[in-house]
């Protein structure tokens, strides 16, 4: 039986989304799941829109992961898959005013309110390090007790 063409962008996307879910990110699949989390989550919030870009996988992803490896993080992870999961991603876009909607991205939140967030042209020409670093000065300025 041939495969369909939903069933392969789902398998071929899978190992996207573990990359982030298997370093403790929250999957939010639904615009209810994005409403009744994000503007809830109390304390700090990472929240990465995912894209199947070479940015996602060559500087986004990997720079959220390493920022993680620092002693300050935040206390929640999400992430909402663009392309994907569109209406989640467009809930949680709401949340990311006034930026335009950009992927992939990242917000930091706090008390549910957006107090960081790196652009897809934040993305695309830094290195992985570097999307690390300005992650890990806003943790330190941010997701301290």
């Amino acid at each position: 039986m041939a495969m369909s063409f939903d069933q392969y962008m789902r398998d071929t996307i899978q190992p996207m989304r573990d990359e982030l879910t298997s370093i403790g990110f929250q999957e939010l699949k639904t615009p209810e799941e994005v409403e009744n989390t994000l503007p809830t989550a109390k304390g700090t919030a990472l929240v990465v829109v995912n894209s199947v870009c070479g940015c996602a996988a060559g500087q986004c992803r990997p720079g959220v992961a390493q920022a993680l490896q620092g002693e300050i993080k935040p206390d929640h992870l999400f992430t909402v898959f663009a392309g994907q999961d569109k209406e989640a991603t467009a809930k949680a876009r709401e949340y990311f005013a006034p930026y335009p909607p950009s992927s992939p991205s990242i917000a930091l939140m706090k008390d549910g309110e957006l107090v960081h967030f790196i652009e897809r042209h934040g993305v695309e020409d830094r290195s992985a390090g570097e999307i690390a670093e300005e992650l890990k000065e806003a943790f330190d300025r941010f997701c301290r007790q």
